[in-house]
């Protein structure tokens, strides 16, 4: 059953950060789901997932730290295809990107053989550590960079980059987008369904771009695998196509058939920093394969599919 957009979704603020008005929202959820008969999310004969990667403002609010162009309206599409489907989805599950400054991939963390630390978006190689290009700023955290750049490397993974200081906890950049709150916020009241929210990237000595688990080593989500496992359907969106939702989806392969999963390709993007880095040939060749190995590959406006 797809639904007309709530009257009080604004497309043109999706790029801003406000405040949510929880209460008028939430009466307004109630009276939504009497006049078009929504049933709650226990009563779905089919359960479907909706799976949001890191739809944070540090990557998807223009002027923040690690803005994806593209973010704005791939989030416009996201809102769109809840709303128009706040029926059909029974859960929705934000991923939360979560970082404090002291990390692997954050610059305070390296320093050269004069004690100055890497600027954002360099890529640091086994090579560059061995030979003390780069080292840990801590003495005592120098042999578990050695491994873990080589583990890296032997597991054909991104190599370390130094990305700008971003998903601070506490910070504003860690919050949801604005407008992607209030959409997940209506949901969960028009459906009663709370939403999963999880938190990754908290581990010091790794990158964590997947939402099932960190890059080497540390402890797989396996509560939010078997949570996964309970739908029949996981839908996946969000930032970037290159990093976070590449390697949720590759982990997600390991554990779901993939004629249960579908990727949104339009509210998705990869990480291009003009004279810095662009991946969206990484990004595109991904979504290759994956539509290759069965995963459903859909525009929002196309679901449900198959």
């Amino acid at each position: 059953m797809e639904l007309p957009l709530p009257p009080h979704w604004d497309p043109a603020r999706v790029d801003e950060v406000w405040r949510v008005s929880y209460e008028e929202r939430a009466a307004e959820a109630d009276a939504w789901t009497r006049e078009h008969g929504i049933p709650p999310a226990a009563a779905d004969g089919r359960r479907v997932c909706l799976l949001l990667v890191d739809v944070q403002n540090t990557f998807c609010t223009p002027g923040f730290e690690l803005f994806v162009p593209g973010a704005p309206d791939d989030n416009r599409r996201l809102c769109e295809f809840l709303y128009r489907n706040l029926a059909s989805i029974t859960q929705v599950a934000p991923t939360l990107d979560t970082h404090r400054a002291l990390q692997v991939f954050h610059a305070a963390w390296l320093v050269d053989g004069n004690g100055r630390h890497p600027p954002p978006y360099t890529v640091v190689s086994a090579e560059d550590v061995e030979s003390g290009r780069w080292r840990a700023a801590d003495p005592g955290e120098q042999e578990s960079l050695v491994g873990y750049v080589r583990a890296l490397e032997a597991r054909g993974r991104f190599r370390l980059t130094v990305w700008p200081y971003h998903a601070m906890l506490g910070g504003i950049g860690h919050a949801l987008v604005s407008a992607v709150e209030e959409a997940v916020f209506y949901h969960g009241i028009a459906r009663g369904a709370a939403p999963a929210f999880q938190l990754k990237g908290d581990d010091a000595r790794t990158e964590h771009y997947s939402a099932l688990g960190p890059e080497v080593g540390g402890r797989r989500n396996a509560a939010l695998v078997e949570h996964l496992r309970s739908f029949d359907e996981v839908v996946v969106a969000g930032q970037a196509k290159s990093h976070c939702v590449t390697w949720t989806l590759e982990d997600l392969l390991d554990d779901l058939p993939p004629e249960r999963i579908t990727l949104l390709e339009d509210c998705t993007s990869p990480v291009v920093v003009p004279g810095a880095v662009d991946f969206a040939t990484e990004a595109n060749e991904a979504v290759a394969r994956f539509a290759a190995r069965g995963v459903r590959i859909v525009r929002s406006t196309g679901w449900p599919a198959g």
